[in-house]
């Protein structure tokens, strides 16, 4: 009913080329979100086990030949990208009974398009131009010719959220190791097993040397925090809150280390009045519900003419309304069950703040009531929230559930001003009747990705990330790829 957990032996770290569980025997438990069940354990790695995965890793780039023999590194990942596809059902099984996601989204973003892009990355390795000849110069009578290098930034710290483990597990080590690098992957604790998986199947199935990719998988972030301060890392790639990247930012700071950061998002839908208003809210509430709103990039604010408010709420009132939460196992489900308990409360108090401040529900509002296995679950109704203005803590926090507020405007200036009054900037979209009209409104929006009229952005090539708060560089795309690279120039006399 909610996903199968794969047969065979349960999730092990992957430190230094061995598989096995924390250095002191520890584990915590694995739960079901869609039943609140306990599922199985992870191993909960200890200080000794993550400065033994820094140790290993720093000794692979130091010490092998794993950042300058290019043809091993794509020999490697092609393995690896071979062994995800041999082994998807199942991973797509673990990902319903580990996550919550919905089986339809798991057959897209949440496992088979990841693992499609991871790809279109090694492609991009194995053809990248990594010596550029800028030709001769003269600079104070010295005649050089000059040629910039391109070359790995050394150990990486990859640490993953637990929405789209699959996507940001990949989106991360991917481009890493194919650009030379070696890895220490830190998930989430709620969502530890897929990363797991990916060290048995380098184990298992690779050649890969020892010590270049490892994970570890503590559940304390005291543990996890030593990837910001350890001088033998050189870049920490985080997706996560902006409350969290602040404080990555912080202790990398000392050390003068190379961040990544993808963090929060509250982004704007914005519908201008000559719009197809039917088409524009119902995708937007459709989105806004997919996965249960556990996305950083939704448009979770929907800002809409004020003269066809109330008409815009009754629609996205109704599409949420009609979709419900639900099995995720279930084809059908477009909305599971959140994360866990603890992020069920947090949205729920939303949800509370929500009603005190003066909003109503136009549909759900509260938990989802569920019978049978699914009772213990984590559920939250997809609920539109309407009456309230854009400085209503609900417009400008991030929630992380099925929760869409719907603002007026007045106009196309008060609609740019409303989708830019936001400490994020990650993503948002326009549409209008008029395309250059939506063109004209997206180009004054203040984030990293705009669709206009119904385009979609996301793919392999296309760089992600956001403005302002929401983060620092680029994920995926070209842009992606060269996060994890440095840039040296070299002359010898001409």
């Amino acid at each position: 009913m909610t996903g199968r957990v794969p047969d065979g032996p349960p999730a092990r770290q992957y430190i230094d080329g061995k598989l096995g569980g924390a250095s002191d025997g520890a584990s915590y438990p694995i739960v079901n979100p869609a039943t609140g069940q306990e599922i199985g354990h992870a191993p909960d790695g200890t200080a000794a086990d993550m400065d033994a995965a820094i140790g290993a890793a720093r000794r692979a780039f130091d010490e092998t030949a794993w950042s300058t023999d290019r043809a091993l590194r794509i020999r490697v990942l092609r393995q690896f990208h071979r062994a995800l596809l041999d082994n998807a059902d199942a991973l797509r099984a673990l990902t319903i009974a580990e996550v919550g996601a919905p089986a339809f989204f798991v057959a897209g973003p949440q496992f088979d398009t990841p693992v499609e892009s991871l790809k279109w990355t090694i492609d991009l390795a194995e053809g990248y131009e990594w010596e550029t000849d800028l030709g001769v110069g003269v600079t104070m009578g010295i005649r050089s010719r000059r040629t910039v290098h391109r070359e790995a930034v050394g150990v990486v710290a990859a640490i993953t959220p637990w929405n789209f483990p699959n996507q940001i597990n990949l989106a991360k080590i991917g481009p890493a190791l194919a650009a030379g690098n070696t890895v220490v992957l830190k998930p989430a604790p709620d969502t530890p097993w897929l990363a797991a998986e990916l060290g048995r199947l380098f184990a298992e199935h690779t050649d890969i040397p020892p010590g270049v990719f490892n994970v570890v998988t503590p559940r304390d972030n005291e543990v996890a925090a030593r990837l910001t301060t350890d001088p033998r890392v050189d870049l920490v790639s985080f997706t996560g809150s902006t409350a969290t990247g602040r404080a990555i930012a912080a202790a990398a700071a000392p050390t003068l280390k190379r961040v990544f950061l993808e963090l929060g998002g509250k982004s704007a839908a914005i519908v201008l009045d000559d719009a197809d208003l039917a088409s524009a809210v119902g995708t937007t509430a459709f989105a806004a519900s997919v996965h249960a709103g556990q996305g950083c990039a939704i448009t979770t604010r929907l800002v809409v003419p004020r003269t066809r408010y109330d008409e815009a709420v009754e629609i996205a009132a109704a599409t949420m309304g009609s979709l419900g939460a639900k099995d995720p196992a279930d084809p059908g489900t477009i909305c599971g069950p959140v994360i866990s308990e603890v992020q069920r409360d947090r949205v729920k108090s939303y949800l509370d703040l929500a009603a005190r401040e003066g909003g109503r529900f136009a549909t759900g509002g509260g938990l989802a009531e569920q019978e049978g296995e699914l009772a213990g679950g984590f559920w939250i109704a997809p609920t539109v929230i309407a009456g309230l203005d854009n400085t209503a803590r609900v417009a400008q926090e991030e929630i992380f559930g099925p929760v869409l507020t719907v603002i007026a405007h007045d106009g196309d200036d008060d609609a740019v001003r409303i989708a830019n009054e936001s400490p994020y900037g990650l993503s948002g979209s326009v549409d209008s009747g008029d395309l250059e009209r939506a063109r004209a409104v997206a180009a004054r929006v203040r984030t990293g990705t705009v669709g206009v009229n119904g385009g979609m952005w996301f793919g392999a090539d296309a760089p992600f990330g956001g403005y302002k708060q929401s983060g620092i560089g680029r994920e995926m795309g070209v842009a992606g790829f060269e996060e994890y690279l440095e840039t040296k120039t070299t002359a010898v006399p001409a």
